[in-house]
């Protein structure tokens, strides 16, 4: 069974890190849009969530992502064919 909170702990956690001091991240927050995230970050995080889950995430899902919440969505599936729980 995935954490679905720790996993968006995860993901608010490591884009505090990318963004600009001062902004503020909610779950529905647009990445690009409200947070400022250029292409380069968004493949940063990627890679970190990549590292944190040990997980593949194909570019393609970021079709469909626009939010910290629907960035969490998208990885449930990969996340529930890990054999640890997350």
């Amino acid at each position: 069974m995935v954490n679905r909170e720790r996993v968006m702990d995860y993901i608010l956690s490591c884009l505090r890190e990318m963004i600009e001091k001062g902004l503020e991240i909610k779950p529905d927050s647009d990445l690009v849009n409200d947070l400022g995230l250029e292409s380069i970050k968004v493949m940063d995080l990627l890679m970190e969530l990549e590292d944190e889950f040990d997980i593949s995430i194909p570019i393609n899902i970021l079709l469909d992502v626009r939010t910290p919440a629907q960035l969490r969505d998208a990885l449930i599936p990969f996340l529930e064919n890990r054999n640890e729980p997350v």
